[in-house]
């Protein structure tokens, strides 16, 4: 019974190939050391609940892409309405590392692999959630996968 490193590594491998993930992290994110800069943009996998449904399992999964806010020094000279930041392009690649899950689950290479996407997922905006200037998405996934235990 290997499910959930089955279910852990396919997304983990498949987060590695985006350009633009630089570290991938799986378990409690209060143990990753958020204030070192140099491991961004990031995303994090966590198992947040597994239901047993017959002959098939249904992992809640918790995903999370994030990256560093760049503030530029200099006053802002034509879009004060957006700032002087990097924000919206935050916001912009890290929503891409998302829907290629997403899509990997829902019809790709992860959903050939027996991989399945259960609901259509709603992710969520966040700036500031952690320690330092970090904005991102985060979105719960329910992924079902065959359940290989056998009572024979």
């Amino acid at each position: 019974m290997t499910q959930v490193y089955d279910i852990v590594n396919k997304i983990k491998d498949r987060l590695r190939t985006n350009p633009n993930v630089f570290t991938v992290t799986y378990g409690d994110i209060s143990e990753v050391d958020l204030n070192k800069t140099t491991i961004f943009p990031l995303s994090h996998l966590n198992i947040t609940d597994v239901t047993f449904d017959g002959p098939v399992m249904n992992f809640t999964l918790q995903l999370l892409a994030l990256d560093i806010v760049d503030y530029n020094k200099d006053a802002p000279t034509k879009d004060v309405i957006n700032g002087n930041d990097n924000l919206q392009d935050v916001y912009n690649s890290q929503l891409q590392v998302i829907n290629d899950v997403i899509e990997q689950l829902r019809r790709g290479d992860m959903f050939s692999e027996r991989l399945q996407l259960l609901e259509a997922p709603s992710a969520t905006p966040f700036k500031d959630r952690f320690e330092n200037e970090l904005a991102g998405w985060g979105v719960n996934i329910i992924v079902s996968m065959p359940n290989e235990i056998s009572i024979c």
